[in-house]
């Protein structure tokens, strides 16, 4: 299946707004749950939250920026949001106690599973050779070769 580049670009408007919006609501979050919520005994679960919300802050930048550093830096950023919400999705599923209740729980249930949807769509668009090209990544010279392998 090949995507559009129609597709690709409503992928990157979708990723401009959700993930400000998501790194400011987790952020919130975990900084409440670690400084001010009354009675909280583990940290575990606001910990995860709050780095949840530095890896959307940083892959915001790393969207916004276009220099091949943060081209990596994002595509890095993705890579373990998409590792972490599998494994703290998965474990929280099969036993939900485990961690606790964080951003990641139920693989972003609590977010409209957008912290399962966005990495993916977000390694999709970086990824894509327009963009890499854009980022200083891939020469277009050098695009142009990569498609007659």
């Amino acid at each position: 299946m090949r995507l559009s580049p129609q597709v690709i670009r409503a992928i990157g408007q979708i990723l401009a707004v959700s993930y400000p919006l998501l790194a400011l609501s987790t952020g919130a979050r975990g900084v409440y749950q670690l400084c001010c919520k009354p009675g909280v005994s583990d940290y575990l679960a606001p910990a995860i939250t709050t780095v949840a919300a530095a890896c959307y802050l940083l892959a915001t930048l790393g969207f916004v920026i276009r220099k091949p550093g943060t081209w990596r830096l994002a595509v890095g950023l993705l890579s373990f949001e998409t590792a972490g919400v599998l494994l703290v999705g998965t474990l929280t599923v099969l036993e939900p106690t485990a961690i606790g209740h964080t951003a990641w729980s139920s693989f972003g249930k609590d977010y409209g599973f957008l912290p399962l949807l966005q990495p993916i769509l977000g390694l999709v668009w970086l990824l894509w050779r327009e963009n890499r090209e854009a980022y200083g990544v891939v020469s277009g010279r050098a695009a142009g070769a990569e498609g007659k392998h």
